[in-house]
């Protein structure tokens, strides 16, 4: 993996989790909307709006770096508008990572030939 892609992957995870809690706090939010006088619901979907477009700009780079088959590609997307889904995507981006750190130093070393 390349340090381009490393990067993408990087960013891609570095947003996932803060767009998921920004998912989960705009549902928490739209209850105590509807259950209180408690209005904070303008101000969250404007903050998850905005982490939610930067995800998605990130995946399209992250998809056109990491060359991700169509399959997971569109995981990561359906990840993005599941609830908890951007932790799942951040755990799976850090395996990926670490994954590919582990073969470019065996790769370095001569261990394997891939």
């Amino acid at each position: 993996m390349d340090l381009k892609t490393a990067s993408a992957l990087r960013r891609l995870r570095l947003v996932s989790a803060p767009e998921a809690v920004s998912f989960l706090l705009l549902l928490v939010c739209s209850v105590l909307k509807r259950t209180t006088e408690f209005n904070a619901v303008p101000v969250m979907g404007m903050i998850h709006g905005v982490l939610f477009v930067l995800y998605v700009v990130l995946w399209a780079l992250a998809w056109y770096r990491a060359k991700w088959s169509l399959g997971t590609s569109a995981l990561y997307l359906v990840l993005s508008v599941l609830p908890a889904g951007g932790f799942v995507a951040d755990r799976r981006l850090r395996r990926e990572a670490e994954d590919a750190v582990i073969a470019s130093r065996a790769r370095r070393t001569g261990v394997v030939n891939a």
